[in-house]
């Protein structure tokens, strides 16, 4: 092709592209893909996203009965049904001590589909105790998974990777351990293609997604049951107090968060560190999220048509919610989170409740869950469990 060839090419497609915007029609023989793998329409695409039932947008004005349209939109387009009525039917190891927690292997049926394999930490003491489901990132490493929030006892292997993981993101702490040695009963359990239920390589992911989707099912439906099944069964333990279990992530963990927390009413509250954004403000050229692969985790199709993400982090109101990021977080421009966070509060305030609502940025830091971040978030457990809100 000649130079003058590819600029003709070019601006005929920015031409088509500018004719859709205008309310015109393009031929598929005139359509083009630009910028890398977004088509050249895409803005058409975004202008049409006006997620009609978003709370104060939605011609719904009650809220109770807004939440639970909100919930049924959501679990209508998650494509997997709800396994309420598998038994969990728990299998536990014990595991050896910990400095001031007991350690144990738990194994149930989360779905109807298959055993999963859990690490449950029990602090010392005379419970019942508060609890926090811990749901592990993605990072594009598949040969661990609980074991990054949870120090390894059973592969030498495996606590290896676990441990420059922490190195990496965690200040070298594993959050849950120090979590049970704060006084909390943890539960954390693999996500489809991790560890115990892997490992998957990087490029299967969306291979695993569309044989999901040609089974008429979805792997990020998949993973939103399952973590609202294991908050059920946390929930459920004589050791834990029903009435204090929150759910606490970081990066797709993050996202699994305050996912949970709109899906479970078990969840009195939730702690979402590194995911949180608005959709529009995320698909723009060069954002991780284009690259497909790894979002598969956290693709509902056509739940954008309805809800953007903090509208569906909103059902949980008014029930306490940490949001916590980097100011240098490559995978969320500042506009995206700029976004989300006055929806969210927006929705808080509406419910008279913006105190139960912490938005905090960390100016100087990227994606990563440091000493410090954490910290603040063992503290704001403390205060917010000791008066859980539904």
């Amino acid at each position: 092709m000649s130079g003058h060839e590819a600029v003709g090419r070019r601006a005929f497609v920015v031409g088509a592209g500018a004719a859709l915007l205008a309310g015109g029609a393009v031929s598929g023989a005139e359509a083009a893909v630009a910028d890398g793998p977004l088509p050249d329409f895409h803005p058409a695409l975004k202008d049409a996203l006006t997620f009609p039932l978003a709370w104060g947008r939605s011609p719904i004005r009650d809220f109770g009965a807004w939440r639970r349209a909100a919930r049924a939109k959501v679990e209508e387009h998650l494509l997997v049904p709800r396994p309420d009525g598998t038994p969990y039917d728990p299998e536990i190891a014990d595991g050896p001590r910990g400095d001031g927690y007991d350690r144990a292997s738990v194994t149930l049926s989360l779905t109807p589909y298959e055993r999963v394999r859990c690490v449950l930490l029990t602090p010392h003491g005379t419970g019942p105790f508060p609890a926090v489901l811990l749901l592990h990132d993605h990072g594009a490493r598949f040969d661990i998974g609980k074991e990054k929030l949870v120090r390894p006892w059973y592969d030498d292997t495996r606590l290896a990777s676990a441990q420059a993981w922490a190195d990496k993101y965690f200040s070298g702490r594993f959050v849950g351990d120090e979590l049970a040695r704060r006084g909390y009963v943890v539960l954390c359990a693999d996500a489809l293609g991790w560890a115990d239920r892997g490992p998957l390589a990087y490029d299967q992911q969306q291979a695993l997604a569309s044989n999901f989707y040609n089974l008429g099912s979805s792997l990020a439906g998949l993973m939103a049951r399952e973590d609202a099944r294991s908050a059920a069964f946390l929930a459920g333990l004589d050791r834990v107090d029903a009435r204090r279990v929150a759910a606490v992530g970081f990066s797709m963990g993050a996202y699994r968060a305050w996912q949970t927390a709109a899906l479970s009413d078990h969840v009195a509250a939730a702690v979402s560190v590194g995911w949180m954004t608005g959709l529009k403000e995320m698909m723009v050229p060069g954002n991780n999220t284009l690259r497909g692969q790894s979002s598969y985790y956290m693709l509902h199709p056509g739940l954008a048509r309805h809800l953007d993400f903090p509208d569906v982090a909103s059902i949980a109101a008014p029930r306490p919610m940490l949001f916590l990021g980097g100011g240098l977080d490559p995978l969320f421009p500042a506009d995206g989170v700029r976004v989300a966070y006055d929806k969210l509060r927006a929705v808080w305030r509406s419910r008279r409740a913006e105190e139960r609502l912490r938005l905090r940025t960390w100016p100087d830091l990227g994606h990563v869950f440091t000493a410090p971040m954490q910290d603040e978030v063992f503290d704001w457990l403390d205060t917010v469990l000791l008066d859980p809100v539904r």
